[in-house]
């Protein structure tokens, strides 16, 4: 194995993502050589494909609740939060000429919603700022000298550095480089490591053939009901059927809680309310009026207003026979209970849970067990929901954890 170069000035970033950039930006403005490794041929892949539906930069919510959202995680960060907030973020993408604005849901976008601008401008500063890129080097580990080992084009290199930040990500998207393949090279190292598992994503139910043909088909609005510890709650929003089960932005927020009532339980409950704005009285009378030559299936649409995809969803949990009760199909228009048996494979998932427990990093973000190493974004036991929550602790943890890599590096 050739060794290239000897070793690095300054400080070694892994990973090219937003959490990777922010740790070389601090670094750099500090002073320090930087140079930044990223396995894929260019950086910020995943960010980029975050931005292809309008980017989602951050959210408007004001703290604690901004905080919540990470639940179990939220004190520790709201600790990176306290370095970077979303009002940081916006300032920060401002200084790139990126001016952002809140939704009407909350969530913070461009004013052109793309991610592209923001990346070729952030990516361009910094190679002025002198952070050195280096692309298509994948991580593979130390070797018996502590060295930093990378396959690359031109064969495996080793190379030392003073200090590492590693910006590798969770596990879903492996397409894009957040392949999980870290996992086991840190947990040789005696580091404790939460298994990775999918966030933010759809869950299998087990539809009939019949119900299968409407996957893609969206269900909005819909009342999400559920029961947990704390009591019974509901959520108004949007999802979509598919092949197999359910998936979109309704069921992500509550993917968390759903994951773990299917490894408590063996299954979750959720609960739909098809017709939010219809009282279930109302529905029972609608119903109940004659069908005339209508079959059952165009009367079930017609009386209660349901779309296609609604109506089928009732007819799979009562079938057609039970159509005629008007009273039970009205009862189960305002609660369809849904069992979902098992969150869909990681691989599809917008973001992964588990990684780096919290407790084996220091406030810096640096492994206890391995001084000069840090750790940064979504390779952390940490999650959250969609609508900019996800990108906000990636670039915070990046600022926290090159903060730390310049401080240590100081004391050194």
């Amino acid at each position: 194995m050739s060794v290239v170069p000897t070793s690095l000035p300054g400080l070694a970033v892994i990973g090219g993502g937003p959490a990777g950039l922010m740790a070389a930006e601090v670094a750099r403005a500090a002073g320090l050589e930087v140079d930044l490794f990223e396995a894929k041929g260019s950086v910020g892949r995943k960010f980029l494909i975050a931005g292809k539906g309008g980017l989602n930069l951050t959210h408007g919510e004001p703290r604690p609740g901004f905080d919540a959202r990470y639940r179990e995680r939220a004190a520790a960060v709201g600790h990176w939060l306290d370095d970077f907030d979303a009002d940081a973020l916006r300032a920060w993408a401002r200084e790139l000429g990126v001016d952002t604005y809140v939704g009407s849901s909350g969530r913070v976008f461009p004013d052109d919603r793309k991610a592209a601008p923001l990346l070729r401008g952030w990516v361009r500063r910094l190679r002025e700022q002198g952070v050195r890129f280096h692309v298509q080097h994948r991580w593979r580990g130390w070797d018996e000298a502590g060295a930093l080992r990378f396959d690359t084009p031109d064969g495996a290199i080793a190379t030392h550095a003073r200090a590492t930040v590693l910006a590798l990500g969770g596990g879903s998207w492996p397409q894009l480089g957040a392949d999980g393949a870290w996992v086991d090279v840190l947990r040789a190292r005696g580091i404790d490591i939460a298994t990775l598992e999918p966030a933010n994503c759809g869950f299998d139910i087990g539809w009939s053939a019949h119900l299968a043909r409407h996957a893609g088909a969206p269900l909005k609005p819909v009342i999400a009901h559920w029961r947990d510890a704390d009591g019974e709650h509901a959520l108004q929003g949007e999802c979509v059927l598919t092949a197999t089960g359910i998936e979109g932005s309704l069921i992500y927020a509550l993917s968390a809680g759903l994951r773990q009532a299917i490894v408590r339980d063996g299954q979750a409950l959720l609960e739909l309310d098809l017709a939010a704005g219809r009282s279930r009285d109302r529905l029972r009378d609608d119903l109940a009026r004659p069908r005339g030559k209508r079959s059952r299936g165009e009367h079930l649409r017609r009386a209660s207003g349901l779309s296609a995809a609604k109506a089928a969803l009732v007819i799979e949990h009562l079938g057609p026979n039970a159509l005629d009760d008007a009273a039970q199909v009205a009862t189960t228009i305002k609660r369809l209970p849904l069992r979902l048996l098992r969150p869909r494979p990681i691989a599809e998932a917008i973001s992964s849970a588990g990684g780096v427990r919290l407790q084996a990093l220091d406030e810096a973000l640096m492994l206890r067990d391995l001084p000069g190493v840090f750790c940064a974004g979504e390779m952390l036991d940490w999650e959250a929901p969609t609508g900019g929550y996800l990108l906000q602790a990636c670039f915070a943890s990046g600022l926290r954890a090159g903060r730390g890599a310049r401080d240590w590096l100081r004391r050194r």
